[in-house]
C-alpha cells in the first residue's frame, strides 16, 4: 500500500517540531531481528552432524516457506500447519505411523532454531512460537526381538543358501552372540580377536 504523501509530509513536520529524526526512532527500536533465511545458516553452523542429518530437510522446507519472514513474525499456527502438511505427505513405509514421526521432527527442527535464537539473546523464551506447539505423544515402538523359531529359520537359510554359507553363518553367529551393529562387524580387525579367551573388541 502506497503512503499518503500529505500524511508523510505532516509526519515529517511533527518530527522536526519535536526535534526527533527517523534515525532516532530506529535507534530506539533496537536492532532488527533477522529473517529465518538470514538466521538459519547460524543455526546449521552451530548444530552437530546428527541434528543436521535429522533436521536438514525440515530446515530447508522452513527456509523455502518462511525465509523472508522475521523470526518473531512466524506464528505457532504456521509451524503447526507445516507439521500437519508434512505428516500427511510423508512417504508410506511398512513400519510407518501415518507420518507421525515426520510431524514430530518438524516441531523439533523449529524448536532447534528458536532454542538457538533464545541462547543468542534475539528473542525471549516466552516468545518462541515453536515451543507453543504441542509435540504429539510418542507411540509405543513396534520393534521386538526375534523369536527362537524365527532366528532358527534365518540361520537355516544362511547355512543352506548364498555364495559363502560358512561366512554367512559366522556373521549371523557374531551378531547373535554380541548384538553388535553393522559398523561393529565391518570394523573388526585381527588385532581385535582374542582367540585364547574367545573375546572380541568391538568399535561402533
Amino acid at each position: 500500500m502506497t503512503a499518503d504523501p500529505a500524511r508523510v509530509a505532516a509526519a515529517r513536520q511533527l518530527l522536526a517540531h519535536l526535534g526527533v529524526t527517523l534515525a532516532d526512532l530506529q535507534a530506539d527500536l533496537g536492532p532488527r531481528l533477522p529473517t529465518l533465511g538470514e538466521y538459519l545458516p547460524h543455526v546449521i553452523a552451530a548444530a552437530g552432524p546428527g541434528a543436521r542429518r535429522t533436521y536438514g530437510t525440515y530446515w530447508n522446507r522452513m527456509a523455502a516457506a518462511w525465509g523472508d519472514i522475521l523470526l518473531d513474525a512466524i506464528a505457532a499456527s504456521d509451524i503447526e500447519a507445516m507439521q500437519r502438511q508434512i505428516a500427511a505427505t510423508a512417504r508410506s513405509r511398512r513400519n510407518s505411523r501415518s507420518g507421525r514421526h515426520a510431524g514430530e521432527h518438524v516441531i523439533a527442527a523449529a524448536r532447534a532454531i528458536y532454542n538457538r535464537a533464545i541462547a543468542d539473546g534475539l528473542i525471549d523464551a516466552a516468545a518462541s512460537p515453536a515451543h507453543r506447539v504441542v509435540k504429539p505423544r510418542r507411540l509405543p515402538s513396534t520393534r521386538r526381538a526375534l523369536t527362537p523359531d524365527e532366528l532358527e529359520q534365518i540361520n537355516l537359510a544362511a547355512r543352506t543358501s548364498g555364495n559363502d554359507v560358512l561366512l554367512d553363518a559366522l556373521l549371523l553367529r557374531l551378531h547373535t552372540e554380541t548384538a553388535c551393529r553393522h559398523g561393529g562387524a565391518l570394523g573388526l580387525r585381527l588385532a581385535d580377536l582374542d582367540t585364547d579367551r574367545g573375546l572380541l573388541r568391538l568399535t561402533e
